[in-house]
């Protein structure tokens, strides 16, 4: 049963890295692809603008998302 965790396991690292980078080859945000809000912040009251995508602060860009989540 382990192993078949950690194959589960490998199996979602390996789909997120390629989601990074697809993401990084376009330039845009991996958490909200580029458009800058955060459609599932319907409940977050204590953001001051619960639309902006808090990965990227809004902008829609990689290197913003990049430099948030070193």
């Amino acid at each position: 049963m382990l192993g078949l965790f950690n194959t589960f396991q490998e199996w979602k690292a390996n789909k997120y890295e390629e989601k990074i980078a697809k993401m990084e080859s376009k330039g845009i945000c991996p958490d909200c692809y580029g458009k800058g809000i955060n459609s599932l912040a319907l409940n977050e009251f204590y953001v001051t603008n619960v639309f902006d995508c808090p990965g990227c602060n809004g902008s829609g860009l990689f290197s913003d998302w990049s430099e948030n989540n070193r």
